[in-house]
Parts: structure tokens; sequence; C-alpha cells
């Protein structure tokens, strides 16, 4: 009996077919990546003070009405209060002199109850402004990022359930259109209650048309290429829409104007339905051999290459997920069924929890990296570039445990190395910040192809959603880590740096998938082998695998 990447090794690996997949399926999540972080400069605070009304005040006491506060050993104008305007009239009035006749400590203060004055130097504005999230309601701000995240977090737990049932490609194009639609309807929004709603709506599609077309394209695509889309190919296409949002936000300073500009390109993607086929391994776990048969012969016929008469004539794969085993009827309680599977995706739980965590709260930081937070974001967008790279290297040429565990404790290490460096070396801390950064980054790289490669097709999709949804809760709680810092200014980097140690530990027993054909039913599943050596060698693939990748 062949599997499915034997059955259809007639087609090649890189003919036309393969090649319209992998562009248009990575250039369907460019969006993606300016859609994800559009937050930081939609959410960032603008420099502000209390906003003083146009009252007879003479010009010394319009310089001094708003006092002057100590805020990490610096002195600066205070944010959230002035002195009472109705005594500075007053004093005013009478011709007195600030801080010469009058002592400026012994006077009564107030907050900002006219509102606030916001800085145009950076923004023209943002919803922080919009919506006087400070102060008070400051703890909206990093709030909304949390909400945003939540709705990712529902929407990739779901989507994975709804794409293993009703198919890759349909949910695919129903979350584009949730994420552009309900970014667009945010324009609209006159409270803060109003957008967060729509946010957290926009973040159900935000991440799920991500994992679809990543789970779309290991099941197409065989051999180096599969490997080449999983680690290079999709993540370089959300790399470059994320260096694509800081120029965005450059030159459209006002936050209606950056949703605008991060909804209407989806539009173009509308075509891409007569374009991207169904997943025929998908078909075939649903016992849908004559469609999935259909959609190989297609392929067979852009590729110029003739089809066998029978394609899977020999292929038991509908037979043992539909018919022959009726328990192989998958659902997210099977990721828990057996004891190997539950300490498989106990294990990468952690694992994604921990990348997710690193990698949203060192992004979301990133306008506090460089003066100017557009370069500080496009620097942050330019280093997933060599990432990539890196866990594309790493997959092509090394086992997936010992890639996972050392990239775990090279960034645990450059995170818990950023506490050592003195504050007169701020370059050094960025740098080591970046490098953090930098190697989380490939670890998610490496981390959606070695979940492909764990679980089966019938589950695939419903796995990748659970432990994508699992890491939201990381994102969630992201906007939040920083603000450690008030209590420990180590402490967010110390926390950061200990779960990618203990879940570089936890990598170790992960099972080793490098060099073997994606599995097919449950019980294909890599299993956890005696560990004699953390660099183990490499297992020689199944014949049909490596014919598979002889085509390239």
């Amino acid at each position: 009996m062949k599997d499915f990447e034997a059955s259809v090794a007639f087609l090649g690996q890189w003919g036309r077919f393969q090649q319209v997949v992998f562009f248009l399926l990575c250039a369907s999540v460019v969006p993606n990546g300016f859609g994800a972080f559009s937050v930081v400069f939609l959410t960032d605070t603008p420099a502000h003070r209390c906003l003083v009304p146009e009252v007879n005040l003479t010009q010394d006491w319009l310089d001094v009405i708003i006092p002057i506060e100590v805020v990490d050993g610096k002195q600066q104008l205070s944010r959230c209060s002035r002195f009472r305007l109705d005594v500075v009239r007053n004093l005013s009035a009478l011709g007195l002199a600030p801080a010469v006749e009058v002592d400026l400590s012994d006077l009564p203060q107030e907050t900002c109850v006219d509102g606030w004055s916001y800085s145009r130097d950076v923004y023209q504005s943002t919803i922080v402004s919009q919506f006087d999230l400070v102060c008070r309601d400051q703890w909206k701000q990093p709030f909304t990022s949390t909400l945003y995240f939540l709705g990712v977090l529902c929407g990739s737990f779901f989507s994975g359930l709804l794409s293993d049932r009703f198919g890759r490609k349909p949910v695919l194009f129903a979350t584009m259109a949730i994420q552009t639609v309900f970014i667009f309807v945010q324009i609209f929004s006159n409270s803060w209650t109003v957008f967060v709603v729509l946010l957290f709506i926009s973040g159900l599609g935000q991440i799920s048309n991500y994992i679809s077309a990543f789970v779309l394209g290991n099941e197409i695509l065989t051999g180096r290429v599969r490997v080449l889309f999983s680690s290079l190919g999709v993540c370089l296409a959300f790399a470059f829409g994320f260096m694509m949002l800081p120029l965005f936000a450059y030159f459209l300073r006002d936050w209606r104007s950056l949703l605008l500009a991060t909804s209407l390109p989806s539009l173009l993607y509308i075509p891409l339905w007569w374009w991207i086929p169904e997943s025929p391994r998908w078909l075939l776990s649903r016992g849908r051999v004559e469609e999935a048969e259909a959609a190989v012969r297609k392929a067979a016929e852009m590729n110029k290459v003739e089809a066998p008469q029978v394609i899977f004539e020999d292929h038991s794969l509908h037979a043992d997920v539909t018919h022959l085993h009726p328990k192989e009827q998958t659902n997210v309680f099977d990721l828990l069924r057996t004891k190997p599977i539950r300490d498989t995706t106990a294990i990468m739980c952690l694992v994604w929890f921990t990348l997710s965590t690193g990698y949203y709260t060192l992004s979301l930081n990133t306008s506090h990296l460089h003066a100017d937070p557009y370069v500080s974001c496009f620097l942050s967008a330019a280093a997933e570039v060599p990432a990539y790279t890196l866990s594309w290297l790493a997959l092509r040429f090394l086992p997936r445990r010992p890639s996972a565990v050392g990239i775990l404790l090279v960034g645990g290490a450059s995170l818990y190395s950023i506490q050592l460096v003195p504050e007169s070396l701020p370059a050094l801390s960025t740098a080591l910040g970046m490098l953090g950064k930098c190697v989380i980054t490939a670890g998610i790289g490496l981390g959606f192809a070695y979940t492909a490669e764990l679980y089966p097709t019938a589950l695939r999709n419903t796995a990748a959603g659970t432990l994508t949804a699992v890491s939201r809760v990381g994102g969630c709680v992201s906007p939040f880590v920083f603000q450690l810092s008030v209590y420990f200014k180590p402490l967010p980097h110390i926390v950061m740096g200990t779960l990618a140690v203990v879940s570089a530990f936890a990598a170790f027993f992960l099972p080793e998938s490098f060099g073997r054909p994606l599995p097919q039913t449950i019980h294909q599943m890599p299993s956890r082998e005696s560990i004699r050596c953390l660099f183990a060698t490499r297992r020689e693939p199944s014949k049909p695998a490596a014919l598979s990748e002889s085509r390239l």
C-alpha cells in the first residue's frame, strides 16, 4: 500500500501547480503580518498632560500650572494632575509670581477634569488619545491588546475544529473575510467599548487563516518544498507584512487611516478562491476519494504530466479513517486519547505558550526600543528574516527535538543575560533583546512544521488550532508582562527566560519526526523513543518519502 506522497509522486514537487499553491498561500498571509501588530501603533500612548482651558492666566502661571514629578529618577511634567485651576486663577489675578511669592509645593492639585492635551509630534491620533485611555483608564491600553489576543485564541481553537470538519479552503476564506470586514468596521467606532468588541471579532480571523493556509500548504506540497513552505514561505510572507506595517504607520499617523490601509489590501485575495484547491489529503481523510482524485488530476494537467488511471487504487487512508475504524473519527479529545499523545500535547502546549509569550511580549514592546517607534518596529520585523532562515536550515538538516531544545536554551540565555548588562551599555541590552526575539521567532517557525509532522491528517488542523489557541494565552498575558518592571525592573526578562529554560527541558521528551512522512492516521503518529543521545542520528525515511524527495 502506498502512502499519499507516493501516490502523487508522478506530479513532481515543483511544477506549475505547486508553484501556484506555494506563492498564493504565502500571499494570503501577508495581511496577517501588518494586522497582527497594528495594535503597536493603534494603542501607543502619546506624550500628554492635563488640558488647561483658556482662562485669564499670566504666562508665568501657564508655564508652571502642570506640576513636576519624579519618575524613574527623572523629572518630568505630571501626566495626570495639575494645580487647582481656581486657586491658580485667583493667585494670578492678585499678581503674585509663582515660585517667588508663592511656594508651589503648598498648592493643592486636581485631576485632569477638563481632559488631556496630547502631543502630535509622533502620531496625529491613536485610540489612546481618541478615547482618553490614560491615568485612571490606563489599564484599558494593555487590556485592549489582551482582548484582541483573546479573539485570536478563540478563533484559533474553533477554526481548527471547523477546518477538520468542513475543509481547509472554506475556513481559510471565511476567516480572511472576518478579519477584513471587522478591521474595516472598527474605523467607525465611537467608543472604546465598541472598538474592542470589533477588535475581538477581527481577532477571530486574524491567525486562523494563517493556520488554515499553513496546514493546506503542508498537505498539498511534498518533500523539501513542504519544508521550505512551512519554515520559510509563510513565515517570510508574515514577516514581509510586519515590515510593511511601520511604513503604513509612518505615512498614515491617524488610527482610522491606518485601519483602512490594513483592511483594504485583503480585498485583492477574493480571486484566490478559484486558484487555491482543497487539500486532497483532507478529502481522503473524509472518504471523498473521487474528489481527491479530481483535484490531483487537475494538478496533473497544470503540471503537464499524465496521471494514472486510478490514482489512489491501493491507498488505505480513507478506509482507515472512515470505514474500517469508526473510532478514528477525530475530535479535540483525541489529543488526550492515549498517554503518548497526552504527553506530546502537554509538552507542545508548554512550548507554544512560552514561544508566544516571548514573541508577543518582545514584539509589542518595540516602540520602546528606540526613540523612533517606526524604526523600532521595522528592526523587530527585520529580525524575523534571519530567524526564519535559521528555522529553515534547522528543519532542512537537523533533527527536530535537539533543534527545539537548542533554540529555547539560547533564547532563555539571551534574556537572562540582559540583566547582567550595565545601564551604561543600552545598545548591548537592545542587541540581546533582539537576539532573544530572533531565536524565539525561529522557534515559532520550527514549531509550526514540527506540529504538522507530529499529528495525523485527520487531526492536524485541530491540533494546530488547539496548540495555537493555547499559545494565544501567552499572547493575552504578554501586554502585561512588561508591566512587571514596575515591581522589579529585570522581572519581565527573568520570567520569559525561566519559561524558555523549563520548556527546553520539557521538549527533550518530545518524539522525533525528522525524515518521516507525514502521519495519516493516529496509529502512524511518531512515538517517543528511548533517548540515547540528544543529537540522535537521522532516521532514514521510508521508501515512499525518499522517492518523493528525490524529485525536487
